[in-house]
């Protein structure tokens, strides 16, 4: 079978090296083109152009998947399916192309969390089980039929970055059965169920905030769900104040934010709504992250003060 694979993050990156181990014939790789990245701006190559360069791959890096040059190269390579794991929508006419049609690799069991962002928000609503799909891709966002699904267990203190790590690998394993189904014609797609339908939006920076009129074990997610972006934060003296890791504590005192327990080499605990929360490491700005006992013995928090 001919595959041609759509990927740009680190996500993408254990699916593509399953297929280039596979039996069937990879095509070429299409990414994201090259950005610049970080403080000096370099020019950076995502995680899918490295990986396809290191096995020799022929790559596509269009500055849209709507250029009618680069909808010709892709009919050249007569494709008998498109593979997509973490990549830009696809036009009708990209779809249309592959004559066995485009799968898409996506993590949630849909048609729960449609959308870009389905494990930050699977864990900031506080699931336990979450899954992998694949599915055929069709004009609608998510809403194609259903080719194979597995349930995953999200741990207790897992973050999003340790569950998207951990999901990749999974997930490609489901993509090389999927693909291998198509091929052996094994698989009936099914179409989604029309109850238990629900959204993962795009996430942005002021969704970090924290609420700390919010009951301790919503924050708690929220942290594990904002970790690593867009990274849970409050304030303290004017200043953004990020929390990586916290424990819920059985606690209830009168005001949201109410800083109620900052001993120097010991914990800092702030009320919430309900409950309240322990901050186990936290990063000031401008400054390398911290574990709370750290950031106390450098900076004097008085009891009875409220983050904002």
């Amino acid at each position: 079978m001919k595959v041609v694979f759509f990927g740009t993050p680190e996500f993408a990156v254990p699916t593509l090296e399953r297929i280039a181990a596979s039996r069937h014939n990879l095509v070429a790789v299409v990414t994201q083109p090259d950005r610049p990245k970080g403080r000096g701006q370099k020019l950076t190559q995502t995680p899918i152009k490295q990986i396809a360069e290191k096995f020799g791959y022929d790559i596509l890096q269009p500055e849209s998947v709507k250029d009618s040059s680069f909808c010709r190269n892709l009919k050249n390579l007569k494709p008998d399916l498109l593979v997509v794991v973490a990549f830009s929508i696809l036009p009708k006419e990209i779809l249309r192309i592959p004559t066995l049609g485009s799968i898409n690799l996506h993590p949630s069991l849909l048609p729960a969390y449609r959308g870009a962002a389905p494990i930050v928000w699977a864990i900031a609503n506080g699931e336990s089980i979450t899954g992998l799909t694949t599915f055929l891709l069709n004009a609608n966002i998510d809403s194609g039929n259903i080719l194979l699904q597995n349930e995953v267990p999200i741990f207790p203190e897992e973050t999003t970055g340790l569950l998207e790590t951990r999901l990749s690998k999974l997930g490609a394993k489901l993509v090389i059965e999927t693909i291998d189904g198509i091929e052996d014609e094994k698989l009936d797609p099914r179409p989604q169920p029309k109850t238990g339908i629900s959204y993962a939006p795009k996430l942005t920076k002021d969704d970090g905030r924290i609420d700390w009129t919010q009951p301790a074990s919503t924050i708690h997610n929220r942290i594990r769900a904002f970790n690593p972006f867009p990274g849970a934060y409050t304030e303290h003296n004017n200043k953004r104040l990020r929390i990586h890791r916290s424990l819920c504590v059985e606690t209830q005192y009168d005001e949201p934010g109410q800083i109620i327990e900052a001993t120097p080499g010991g914990q800092l605990l702030v009320a919430c709504g309900q409950n309240s929360i322990s901050l186990l490491e936290l990063q000031p700005a401008g400054k390398s992250r911290m574990s709370s006992s750290a950031f106390l013995n450098g900076n004097k928090l008085v009891i009875g003060q409220v983050l904002s």
